[in-house]
């Protein structure tokens, strides 16, 4: 068993490509943003209310179904290379990428009616209705690919997940080109465009995945494609069981966040701008922490597994201490050079973003106080997920960004003064409060009986 020495750089080894692979995601993201803005400030509106429900959608359907991690990783610590059983939960998880994401294009398809009902300008829901029409066909393909990612992963192949994302860049980046504004012959469809451009980067992305899966040899091995149609219940139960609360967890964490933006919608079309900017570059800071995350529930997993607890107490405790380090680098970059964070996506000397770009610097302000209470939770629990404890984390994390969280952004933000900065300050009290919750549950870990007490 490795030393603290071996394990903070096994983690690192892993969480590396992992992190690559996100921020590569990010950049697929603000491609589509850095398009859209040039379209004009009311179609990044639309864009981000659409958004603000497909990805919430995509990415808690992503983390049900990446729990298929965690039992991967339990079952090769105990077994490896424990072929059968990877490829049971293999399957199984697709079957559930298909079966919710289906039901997500379901609720896609009345993201009208639910702007509408949150008293979104008509003028916004008109075009967010239109892209969301298109943008929909993208789920089940974008929660397939999350699928085969974790089992890449898994595997110890991470680095596929950072080529594939890296190849979808610039498939993602080409469409936009041509489709937002009828380059190369292509016609020229706005913000339509942008969403064909998503559709056609999710399947490209699926099939990187299986081109890679079939021309190595250790991934290969395991034939998970192979009698796809046949139903594994036993297996699938489990990973609905496991996955279930991760779920639920993304969903009351990114939900307030994209709750956020239904608020800043009825503070004022310019501050939602102002947040999409602000959110995007939080969020890509975010990934880092996130693919750290990843990591610990792959590594605590396979000492799970194995009944190895120094394993798991240093995996845990490990990638906790790299994702707050890192954190302290991003926090400096929002204090102390906003403008050039913002430049990456909009022209902050063009008079146009003149009064966009004093909402945006604040909003960063307050994004740099809650780094390190974001790299914290977001590590604790793909710490804990490691152990196949999700449903606790899944009640903090729900109390903790919905309570405290949500409570004070719509308080502060839409019956004080503080407008944009006091949904912000919301946002920020939820991560605190879920950082300690989870951090205070991986401690203790032993006492909650969540490691065997007797083990090698």
């Amino acid at each position: 068993m490795p030393g603290w020495k071996a394990e903070f750089a096994e983690t690192l080894r892993l969480a590396a490509p992992l992190v690559l692979a996100n921020l590569l995601q990010m950049l697929t993201y603000a491609i589509d943003v850095i398009f859209i803005a040039r379209i004009g400030p009311e179609a990044l509106a639309a864009s981000a209310l659409s958004v603000s429900i497909f990805g919430l959608l995509v990415w808690a359907l992503q983390g049900m179904t990446g729990a298929a991690a965690p039992i991967m990783a339990a079952e090769l610590g105990a077994r490896a290379p424990a072929l059968r059983p990877v490829r049971r939960t293999m399957r199984m998880a697709m079957w559930l990428a298909v079966i919710t994401g289906a039901v997500a294009m379901i609720i896609c398809a009345f993201a009208e009616q639910i702007m509408r009902a949150t008293g979104q300008e008509e003028q916004i829901i008109a075009l967010a209705g239109g892209y969301m029409d298109l943008l929909l066909w993208a789920t089940i393909p974008m929660i397939m690919g999350g699928v085969l990612r974790t089992y890449v992963s898994t595997l110890g192949r991470p680095f596929f997940a950072t080529m594939v994302t890296a190849l979808g860049i610039g498939v993602n980046g080409l469409g936009n080109y041509m489709l937002i504004f009828g380059n190369w012959g292509a016609p020229a469809l706005g913000l339509q465009g942008a969403a064909i451009a998503t559709i056609i980067t999710a399947w490209a992305i699926v099939v990187f995945y299986i081109i890679a899966i079939f021309t190595d040899p250790r991934l290969a091995r395991y034939h998970i494609f192979g009698f796809f149609w046949r139903p594994d219940w036993l297996r699938f139960r489990e990973v609905v069981r496991i996955g279930t609360p991760i779920g639920w967890t993304i969903l009351a964490e990114a939900g307030v966040f994209g709750a956020a933006a239904f608020l800043m919608g009825r503070i004022g079309a310019l501050e939602l701008a102002a947040h999409t900017l602000a959110l995007q570059i939080a969020a890509l800071a975010f990934q880092v922490p996130t693919g750290v995350g990843q990591a610990a529930t792959i590594r605590v997993g396979y000492f799970y597994g194995a009944k190895e607890h120094e394993g798991v107490k240093r995996a845990g405790w490990a990638a906790i201490a790299i994702a707050t380090a890192f954190m302290a680098v991003t926090a400096s970059l929002m204090l102390f050079t906003p403008e050039l964070l913002l430049s990456l996506y909009i022209d902050v000397d063009d008079p146009k973003n003149a009064a966009l770009v004093p909402f945006a610097i604040s909003f960063l302000v307050v994004a740099a106080a809650f780094q390190f209470f974001d790299a914290v939770q977001v590590t604790a629990a793909g710490a804990l997920r490691g152990l196949q404890d999700t449903r606790v984390p899944m009640w903090i994390a729900i109390f903790s960004y919905w309570v405290p969280g949500f409570g004070l952004a719509a308080g502060l933000g839409l019956a004080t003064g503080l407008a944009g900065i006091g949904v912000w300050t919301g946002l920020a009290a939820g991560l605190v409060v879920a950082a300690a919750l989870l951090l205070h549950r991986w401690a203790r870990r032993e006492s909650l009986g969540l490691v065997p007490s007797q083990i090698a």
